[in-house]
């Protein structure tokens, strides 16, 4: 279940903008410790950020349910996520980064033309800098992350791409933490609170994410027949999966790719003929079927 939290704000094009309270929290200590202009900027930053990921997700046809603001970016939340291509995903994911290229680029002339102070100018770029490269980190919910997972689904079953891709983004959450804590005991750079922070909610979101796995693979299966149906009436190229019929039904499915339609091969036990060749929807009833996703390939086709 999504648990709604934080603050919400209805911005653009009717898309609810939900500040995350880990954003909040860093807000309150802006004010605090004095920061207030910084954070005001790093907001608008993120704003524009975010903005990127819009206007890239609605050009594709995306249904935005809200857009959750984090104190290093942002999650848009798609409906029906698990539908999207690989290559869209990864285009919305790095369309945010190449917002904060262009502010660089804008706030360097700007500065040079001596419009902006020389001090918030330099300020405003490396706020940009940091939060681009950081959202680049192959670490989900990062963009970064985002293209990873999309990029290991050209190699892997869509299943284990979704569990590589949050192992990876567990471990690599787990060393920003313990770096974060080496510094604060080390006292090199001051007290790694932001860090801390933000790596504890990467970790936690992953942790989240890696127990979620069944259940975001059952949401990709759902929508696959409604995605491949235009490309099967025109016609398309399948993937093959090849299998033996001792195979069961739910192992089978575990073997199906993003962005590949399937045709199963089934072969008999000296794999020196093809018994059956079985559509991918035909799988998928057998899968959806509690009775039949444990028997085997053979039993079902017989």
């Amino acid at each position: 279940m999504n648990k709604r939290r934080g603050i919400s704000w209805n911005l653009w094009f009717g898309i609810t903008f939900r500040f995350h309270p880990l954003f909040t929290l860093l807000l309150l200590l802006s004010v605090v410790t004095g920061y207030v202009v910084e954070m005001l900027t790093l907001f608008g930053i993120v704003l524009i950020h975010e903005m990127g990921h819009v206007a890239a997700a609605k050009s594709f046809g995306w249904d935005i349910r809200e857009v959750q603001l984090l104190p290093f970016g942002g999650v848009a939340v798609v409906e029906e996520a698990a539908g999207t291509p690989a290559y869209q995903e990864a285009a919305v994911a790095l369309a945010g980064p190449l917002q904060n290229v262009w502010m660089m680029l804008v706030g360097y002339m700007l500065m040079l033309l001596g419009i902006i102070p020389p001090v918030w100018g330099q300020y405003f770029i490396e706020a940009n800098l940091l939060i681009a490269l950081f959202n680049l980190m192959p670490v989900l919910p990062l963009d970064g992350g985002k293209v990873m997972q999309a990029v290991i689904g050209l190699w892997l079953p869509y299943q284990k791409t979704m569990q590589a891709a949050s192992m990876v983004s567990l471990i690599l959450s787990a060393l920003f933490i313990a770096v974060s804590v080496f510094h604060l005991l080390t006292d090199r750079g001051g007290i790694q609170l932001n860090g801390l922070l933000i790596g504890g909610f990467l970790f936690y979101s992953n942790w989240y994410e890696w127990r979620g796995v069944p259940y975001r693979f059952m949401r990709f299966l759902l929508h696959r027949e409604r995605r491949f149906e235009e490309r099967v009436f025109y016609g398309t190229l399948a993937g093959p999966i090849v299998v033996h019929g001792h195979r069961k039904a739910g192992d089978v499915v575990q073997l199906f790719m993003r962005d590949r339609y399937h045709v199963v091969y089934v072969l008999d036990d000296r794999a020196a003929r093809i018994r059956h060749i079985i559509p991918e929807q035909a799988m998928l009833d057998c899968y959806f079927d509690q009775t039949k996703r444990g028997r085997t390939v053979a039993e079902l086709f017989a």
